[in-house]
């Protein structure tokens, strides 16, 4: 399972899921451009002690990502406020790829139709719309339960 980031504009966001992608054991994906500067050093820097287990490969577009991801068969789950199916009914696959979109816009048209799937997390009316990496972790949460990727005694003093 793959998190990817769509031409992200907060990098403290960009950080936290560093973190949480070396938590859960999952690559994170970078798709440029960005709202602030973006090196692999800053990358690495932005993981804080968690960098030798953060995965990520950065891409330079939406094209090259997109294709990286088809081929390599995997299936791509936009997260977004115009979802259809709630995220916890949608049935995930190890091979998915999760992308967020942009903290100030989500993703372009264009984004939105490539997806293969759609996922919203319910929220009350009033709230616009979650963090991304709350969104995130929520999602890769559920996707993990789902596959059975919890050890039953992980946590346990």
């Amino acid at each position: 399972m793959r998190l990817g980031f769509f031409q992200p504009d907060i990098p403290q966001n960009l950080g936290a899921a560093q973190r949480l992608c070396a938590g859960l054991d999952v690559d994170l994906d970078v798709v440029l451009p960005c709202a602030f500067p973006l090196s692999h050093k800053a990358m690495k820097r932005a993981a804080l002690d968690y960098g030798p287990r953060a995965r990520f490969e950065i891409h330079d577009d939406w094209d090259i990502y997109q294709q990286k991801m088809s081929n390599d068969g995997r299936r791509l789950v936009l997260l977004t406020t115009q979802g259809a199916t709630p995220f916890h009914r949608f049935a995930y696959q190890p091979t998915d790829a999760l992308l967020v979109g942009r903290e100030s816009a989500g993703v372009p048209p264009e984004v939105h139709n490539r997806a293969d799937a759609r996922v919203i997390v319910p929220m009350t009316a009033s709230i616009r719309s979650f963090n991304v990496v709350t969104a995130a972790a929520m999602v890769l949460s559920e996707a993990r339960r789902q596959l059975g990727l919890y050890d039953e005694d992980e946590g346990e003093a």
